[in-house]
């Protein structure tokens, strides 16, 4: 009865400690989207794996709008989302709001537009039902990739264990089975959305930009390898002679980036989000 008791005991502790201090059982949630896909569910405040993230009412990685502020629009995929690995103070949206408040003293909003995977097409989409929010500015983090990463409408939600709709309600069993069993399977959280025509999105965006008169640029981030090599693969430069010819400015990470500033293949830590922020604040000043 007495090791009973006790089974119970750590049991409970394991439990309180796995939602406590690791955030299990308070995963963000997504949904899905007939138009752009996916995206995260609104109105969400989170804390997991001791990072908090929040995600506002028009399920953008950031506080609520404030329509009194000079809007900066980031659109982008997990890289600029930052991932539940990313605190929502060190990612480069947070810090850009912030820095370019004190540049250019008046209250600055960087709006985080993004989802894990989504391409330019996304965030096109994305804009066409939510409008742009009055920004003044807007910029597309992208990477080689997006040259031919079209919306194919793939389920995912509920389908790769990344793309959760609701909370488990059991830690263990989240442990098992989101990682532990995935692993054992093999499986990956990336989503497969190769095509073989150059993404609309890049186009579109920037037909809409031009028509209402807001500055775009972008922001061309490399993936770990290209930074190993040195230079952008075939289909990032591809994006290059399309912003070239577009009159797009374009701004090449590789310019900037080291492999230290890698969490894994892509995504960055919080020094490489540093980066991105500096080299945007930089640029958005000189060019106000």
């Amino acid at each position: 009865m007495k090791y009973m008791c006790l089974i119970c005991i750590l049991f409970v502790a394991g439990e309180i400690y796995l939602r406590e201090s690791w955030g299990f059982c308070d995963s963000v949630l997504v949904q899905s989207d007939p138009d752009f896909e996916y995206i995260a569910q609104p109105n969400q405040k989170r804390y997991r794996f001791k990072k908090h993230i929040v995600y506002n009412e028009y399920c953008q990685r950031s506080e609520s709008v404030d329509s009194s502020a000079f809007i900066i629009l980031g659109l982008g995929d997990s890289v600029l989302n930052g991932g539940s690995l990313t605190d929502q103070d060190s990612l480069a949206t947070t810090r850009l709001s912030k820095s370019l408040t004190k540049l250019l003293q008046k209250r600055v909003q960087v709006l985080n537009v993004s989802a894990g995977s989504w391409g330019p097409d996304n965030c096109e989409a994305y804009l066409k039902r939510y409008g742009t929010f009055t920004a003044k500015i807007a910029f597309l983090l992208c990477s080689s990739h997006d040259a031919h990463d079209n919306i194919n409408h793939q389920p995912v939600v509920d389908i790769n264990p990344g793309y959760p709709s609701h909370q488990y309600h059991v830690a263990y069993w989240e442990l098992f089975h989101r990682y532990l069993l995935s692993l054992k399977k093999d499986e990956s959280s990336e989503i497969s959305k190769d095509g073989e025509l150059f993404n609309t999105g890049f186009n579109a965006l920037k037909d809409r930009f031009d028509k209402i008169g807001i500055p775009f640029f972008v922001w061309l981030h490399p993936d770990k390898v290209e930074v190993e090599k040195g230079k952008y693969n075939e289909e990032g430069m591809e994006i290059i002679a399309f912003c070239k010819q577009n009159s797009i400015p374009l701004l090449k990470g590789l310019r900037y980036m080291n492999i230290s500033y890698y969490r894994d293949g892509i995504h960055l830590n919080e020094q490489g989000q540093k980066i991105i922020e500096r080299e945007l604040s930089k640029y958005i000043v000189e060019n106000q």
